[in-house]
Parts: C-alpha cells; sequence; structure tokens
C-alpha cells in the first residue's frame, strides 16, 4: 500500500540497498532476507534442548567487528532515549503534572487511578506506569520494559503523596528500532557481561551462560557477529545486556579499505536509514488517522475550504508537521510549517469513492537534524539548490564538499551527501558530517 501512495524521490539517491530505520522501520527484501535467516537460526536455539552454538569473542579489526562496533555505538544512543531525552522529559511532565491521576491517589482510588493511568499510556509518550502510595500498588500498567524513570507525585500545595516509575521503552519497542537502524537483530538478555543469564526477549535465543561482550556466534554453519552494552530492566532495574547482532555476509557490502573507512560507510548508511524511516511505516499511523477523520473528509466531500483548513488544524502536532488536501486540482488547505522532508501521498475515500488525496508528512528539517545528531552524532547540512537552510554547524560552516574528508573548526569529520525529498516536492540536499574518530 505504502509504495502505491509514496511519492517517487530522485533516481540513484541511496548509495546502499533501500531499507528503512530509526528511531524506527520498515526494512525491504534484501535485509528481509537476512532477518529470515536469523529468525530461522533463532527458532532452533530456542525450540532445541539439543541446539548448540559457537561462541568466540569477537577478532580485532575484522570488518564485521568494526561495523559492529559502530552499531553498537547507535544502539547504545537509541536506548538512551530512554534516559534522558525530549522523550522522558514528556513523559514525567505528563504523569507528575496529571490533575486525573493526583485526584485520584489522594483519593486512594485505585480504579479511577487506573484508569488515569491507561489515559496517560493511550498518548503514546509513555509505555507502563507503576504508582505506589504508603506502600500500596495503585497503578501497575504495561509490559515487559527497560529504562525505568522515577518520579513523586505531589497534591495541590506542592506535598509528595505518591512515587512512581515510568518507562518510554518496552521491550519491543526498543528491539523494533534497534532492529531498523541496525538492519539487524536484537536480544535482550539477564545478567551481566561476567555473569551468566538468559534471552528474555528476541530472537536468536542466545545460549545460556557467560558471554563476551562482542564476539561471533555459529549456528547451523552461519555466523553472526555481535556486540552488546548493559541495560536497566523496568521498573526495578535489575541489570541486562543488550545484544546486537548481524549475519556476517550482510555486513561485506558496509567494508572499506580501512577500519575508518568502514565506519564511514556503516554510519552514511545509518543516516540514509534515519531519513527513509519517515516515510516508512511509522508514517502509515498518521495516514490511517488522516483518511478515517470524518470531519475531514466531509469538508473534503463538499469542497469546503474553511472546513477542511479546520480539519486539518485538528490533525497537526500530533506527529503530523505537515499536512497538504485536495480535491482534483483544488487545493484546499496546506497547513504547517516551511521546511518538512520525506513527504507521502495517498488519497481520500468516502462511501467507496475516491473524493481527494492529501500530502502528510511527519518529520521536519529540524527533527532529521536533531534525530541523525542525537541517534548516530552526525552533523547535518540541509540545501535547497545552494541555499543552506538547516545546520548543526551554524549558519557559516564554510565550504563542505559532498564526500570525503573536511575539517571543521579543527575537528576532523568525513562527509556524506544524499538527495532527499522536500515538500510538496522538490529536491532536498543532506550532507552529514561523520565525527573521526567516531565514538
Amino acid at each position: 500500500m505504502l509504495r502505491r501512495m509514496r511519492k517517487r524521490t530522485l533516481a540513484g539517491r541511496r548509495a546502499f540497498a533501500p531499507a528503512r530505520a530509526a528511531l524506527v522501520l520498515v526494512v525491504l527484501a534484501s535485509v528481509l532476507a537476512t532477518a529470515v535467516l536469523i529468525s530461522g537460526c533463532g527458532a532452533g536455539l530456542r525450540d532445541s534442548d539439543d541446539a548448540r552454538a559457537d561462541v568466540d569473542v569477537a577478532k580485532p579489526g575484522s570488518c564485521a567487528a568494526t561495523v559492529l562496533d559502530a552499531l553498537g555505538h547507535v544502539a547504545q544512543r537509541v536506548y538512551r532515549e530512554g534516559i534522558s531525552s525530549e522523550r522522558t522529559v514528556s513523559a514525567l511532565r505528563m504523569v507528575s503534572s496529571s490533575p486525573a491521576l493526583r485526584e485520584a491517589v489522594e483519593a486512594g482510588n485505585a480504579t479511577k487511578a487506573r484508569a488515569a493511568g491507561q489515559a496517560l499510556i493511550a498518548t503514546g509518550h509513555l509505555t507502563n506506569l507503576r504508582v505506589v502510595r504508603a506502600r500500596k500498588v495503585l497503578v501497575d500498567l504495561g509490559g515487559a520494559a527497560l529504562t525505568p524513570l522515577n518520579g513523586t507525585l505531589e497534591d495541590s500545595r506542592g506535598k509528595p503523596i505518591a512515587t512512581f516509575v515510568t518507562s518510554v521503552w518496552a521491550d519491543g519497542g526498543l528491539i523494533a528500532e534497534t532492529n531498523g537502524i541496525a538492519e539487524g537483530t536484537t536480544v535482550l538478555r539477564t545478567g551481566t557481561v561476567s555473569s551468566s543469564g538468559h534471552t528474555l526477549a528476541g530472537s536468536p535465543a542466545l545460549p545460556d551462560g557467560a558471554l563476551p561482550e562482542q564476539g561471533t556466534l555459529v549456528h547451523n554453519g552461519v555466523t553472526y557477529q555481535f556486540t552488546s552494552f548493559a541495560a536497566s530492566a523496568y521498573p526495578g532495574g535489575e541489570a541486562l545486556r543488550v545484544f546486537v547482532l548481524r549475519a556476517l555476509p550482510s555486513t561485506e557490502a558496509l567494508c572499506g579499505a580501512s577500519d575508518e573507512q568502514t565506519t564511514v560507510n556503516t554510519l552514511s548508511r545509518i543516516a540514509h536509514l534515519i531519513y527513509d524511516g519517515e516515510a516508512g511505516r511509522r508514517t502509515l499511523t498518521q495516514i490511517h488517522r488522516v483518511q478515517q477523520n470524518a470531519q475531514l473528509l466531509q469538508a473534503v466531500a463538499k469542497r469546503d475550504k474553511p472546513a477542511t483548513r479546520a480539519a486539518v488544524g485538528a490533525l497537526l502536532h500530533h506527529h503530523i508537521v505537515r499536512l497538504r488536501v485536495s480535491a482534483g486540482d483544488k487545493l484546499l488547505s496546506d497547513v504547517g510549517g516551511p521546511y518538512v522532508l520525506a513527504p507521502v501521498t495517498a488519497p481520500l475515500r468516502l462511501h467507496g469513492r475516491t473524493i481527494g488525496s492529501f500530502i502528510v508528512s511527519i518529520q521536519d528539517d529540524e527533527g532529521y537534524k536533531r534525530l541523525a545528531n542525537r541517534l548516530a552524532g552526525l552533523d547535518v547540512l540541509m540545501y535547497m539548490g545552494s541555499r543552506l537552510v538547516k545546520s548543526t554547524l551554524g549558519a557559516a560552516p564554510g565550504k563542505i564538499p559532498t564526500s570525503g574528508p573536511v575539517k571543521v573548526h579543527g575537528k576532523r569529520y568525513s562527509a556524506y551527501t544524499f538527495d532527499a525529498e522536500a515538500f510538496p516536492s522538490g529536491p532536498l540536499r543532506i550532507t552529514v558530517l561523520i565525527p573521526l574518530p567516531y565514538s
């Protein structure tokens, strides 16, 4: 469905095979083949008592180890979005400032407190919530999660009345985001790097017992490179490790003439995936919201510009940054930010009849800049023609090449450029600067 709705971007805009990410993330055919292979291996490890996997410590200097080292740094950045980020600030503020939750907790009404908690989770800004008053659990919502965030509920006079723990990272959410941005598979495991552990979530199920921090895993003749990092479980902060794996053949396209070039290739790929993710599966939810909005459908059917604009205004800001609605050749409304990217086009239908179409974007240039900087540590410059429209390096970064080594403010980078698409159409050039050495 999405392929039909999506506006085609410039030919040859990708340096590598198509895929999506980030924070989130649709993986296309070549990557899916790898994922199926990994999943199949995991099924054998999990379901057979006799299954064994050979695990070795990583060989330093190998291409696969270099790729996984870079991916591991990015995966840790994704994980830390659940510890300190705009997401965590929003979640903590929403819980601590909820009048419905505060009033229910003050009254000791567990039923109303639970309803208030469910309403908070339904916003999508948090995945879990546990509220305790006087050692009594009033609310305990959500499944397995990571990165517990602790806070205090206060009454209207500022007096503490309860404590709470929340999270923005359900197990499945972290796994999906990391899988997409790493184009591999993510596994959550109990314990520390020096202790025995077992798989909690994700596949393949890793062998029980102690595992090295990074290395290779061989099963059924297929070799996987892996890396890992420490994590904390919700709600009590128990020690976990997050393992990121890639089948060895899937890393070969990223290999360069040196470790540094391999790192540059890997981070260039991720820069693309973050952009592609803004026109991937995450957009589908917003497309469905628009297509099912009764107020908008009625307004478009009548070709009523004021009513269409009012409906569009109500849809904006809930993960949509710009929305352009037309009925045939007639533009009814175009509301949102001036510099928006990754547009997706879809039809509007009422009673089985196409009544119009819309172009939607869930990301603007500022959003991509922040994502690439936060999740991958990349500096970003965006150009429309020769005009610089967005930069993490200020308004006058100097002459930046489209590729290759460059020094900016005394720091060494490697530049990588790809063609994107502005809203509602037209070219947008994105140059990312990968810091060297990368960490």
